[in-house]
């Protein structure tokens, strides 16, 4: 009788503990802020400050890219000159055969059209100007001028054979796009480490959920054991331990919520919210049917990881300097050759009538005599640079497949290590369920309690740990490949709907 009335005490006691502790959960719940996985991945790419960085890092290379397209249209500068000038200077006079100082005071203007296009196929500049010049001289001599120059066109060219404009269209669209594929590496990385805040969260708010039910069950089990006591139910030794258990479950339950405190605080800065949010996560379920093959992965890999784009820019640009150093070394020329007009009058109307032919040819040439090797020793540097990057490039892709046929393995294996331990965490929850009753009802003893209630934490803890390194191992892939496998598309095609920045 008295031991049945022990039982239904214990029962009653632990039902409500079990339920306040519900309620308490549920009311804070309502408090606190729901986020999903997804959720927090794309408040991560949307609002932390590692995502502005990365945008704004972006948008200088956007603008950048922007001015080179620029300098390949047709460019048209007006050009102004005006200036006065009063003073004393030298001048020669022929009748004495001697420098005097004599003082002058004119005015003068000079304005100007120009259309400048370059020339890609060669190399050289297209310039079509127009001029007008205006010259007042004051004093004893006064006099006016106009010079005018109603067209003039012309081309300029370098000789030697090294054409900048030709490698620039080689290097300039692979900069932008490596820059594209770099933002999204950014973000991508910043999933990444918002998954690891997640479930690092997430770990903090199971511990302290274990800490809270540990709390719980073992004030229960000690109350049901100090009933027991009292009648010789239970020996010394499983009540000090039980007492014990209670004591250190408290314990426990601190450190957990300093663990969970700073938990939320890393994440909500990290997401770039209010320190006092207080954020309730809900985990991502049982992943699906996703299917990442290594070659797939490899030649996405090829195609959008920025580091091979970088290593392709860095050696174009050193094959750039081997040309540059290889044609220069020898000599320098350049030939400009322009025709237009040309007239001066001492009236504006006048200085446009009748205009006189111009033809104006320029050739300016370099040729180094001794200089003791060192045109020589830059072409043999920049060979020696462009032999260094080509090795860095095919060591650095060597080590990204690498990268990429491990994080795939692990990929598939920890899909498969979620169902196991999914599987195993429900096996261990109904196991200390019953072991639970058992013991409440006097039929179990408390070591196989302590022992199935521990192998019920440890299967929790390691689902969710398996969660974490699938996850995990999924935006590595994503980072190493620039690749939604999801949907079956290289991520850059849907950053911009998500964030208006790429645009050719």
């Amino acid at each position: 009788m008295i031991k049945n009335r022990i039982q239904k005490t214990g029962i009653l006691v632990f039902t409500c503990i079990v339920l306040g502790s519900s309620l308490a959960q549920a009311q804070q719940s309502q408090r606190a802020l729901n986020l999903t996985l997804e959720q927090t991945i794309l408040l991560a790419a949307d609002s932390s400050l590692e995502a502005f960085r990365s945008r704004n890092y972006y948008m200088a290379r956007y603008w950048e890219y922007r001015t080179f397209q620029a300098g390949r249209l047709p460019s048209l500068t007006l050009n102004l000159r005006p200036g006065y000038n009063h003073s004393f200077g030298k001048r020669y006079d022929y009748e004495a055969n001697v420098d005097v100082y004599r003082k002058q005071q004119a005015f003068e203007a000079s304005s100007g059209l120009a259309v400048v296009q370059n020339f890609d196929l060669l190399g050289g500049t297209f310039f079509l100007n127009t001029n007008l010049d205006y010259l007042r001289n004051f004093g004893e001599n006064t006099r006016t001028q106009y010079t005018s120059v109603p067209i003039r066109i012309g081309y300029s060219q370098n000789l030697v054979g090294y054409n900048d404009f030709k490698w620039q269209k080689k290097i300039e669209p692979l900069k932008f796009e490596k820059a594209k594929k770099q933002l999204v590496y950014e973000l991508e990385s910043i999933s990444q480490l918002a998954v690891r805040y997640f479930f690092a969260l997430a770990s903090a708010q199971d511990e302290y959920q274990i800490a809270v039910e540990k709390v719980n069950n073992s004030e229960t089990l000690y109350r049901v054991a100090q009933e027991r006591f009292k009648i010789a139910a239970i020996n010394d030794l499983d009540f000090s331990s039980l007492e014990l258990d209670r004591v250190n479950a408290g314990i426990s339950l601190e450190n957990a919520e300093i663990r969970l405190n700073r938990a939320m605080f890393n994440l909500t800065s990290f997401l770039n919210m209010d320190k006092n949010t207080e954020i309730q996560l809900t985990l991502p379920g049982y992943p699906g049917d996703m299917v990442i093959t290594p070659e797939k992965a490899l030649a996405e890999t090829r195609n959008n990881n920025p580091e091979l784009l970088g290593d392709q820019q860095a050696i174009l640009e050193y094959q750039r300097a081997v040309d540059r150093t290889k044609k220069e070394s020898m000599f320098n020329a350049n030939l400009s050759a322009s025709v237009g007009f040309n007239q001066v009058a001492g009236t504006l109307p006048e200085v446009f009538r009748n205009p006189s032919q111009q033809e104006i040819v320029s050739l300016n040439i370099s040729i180094p005599l001794v200089d003791w090797g060192v045109r020589n020793g830059r072409y043999n540097m920049a060979k020696n640079n462009l032999n260094v990057a080509e090795i860095s490039a095919h060591q650095r892709e060597i080590k990204i497949e690498e990268d990429v046929l491990m994080t795939v393995s692990d990929f598939n294996i920890q899909k498969k290590q979620i169902a196991t331990a999914r599987e195993a965490y429900e096996i261990a929850d109904k196991n200390h369920a019953r072991s639970q009753e058992r013991f409440l009802i006097g039929s179990g003893d408390i070591n196989t309690l302590t022992r199935i209630y521990q192998s019920q934490v440890d299967a929790r803890r390691n689902y969710l740990n398996a969660l974490e390194r699938y996850w995990t191992s999924y935006y590595t892939i994503r980072i190493l490949t620039l690749y939604d496998f999801e949907y079956n598309v290289p991520i850059s095609n849907t950053i911009e709907s998500k964030f208006l920045l790429i645009r050719d």
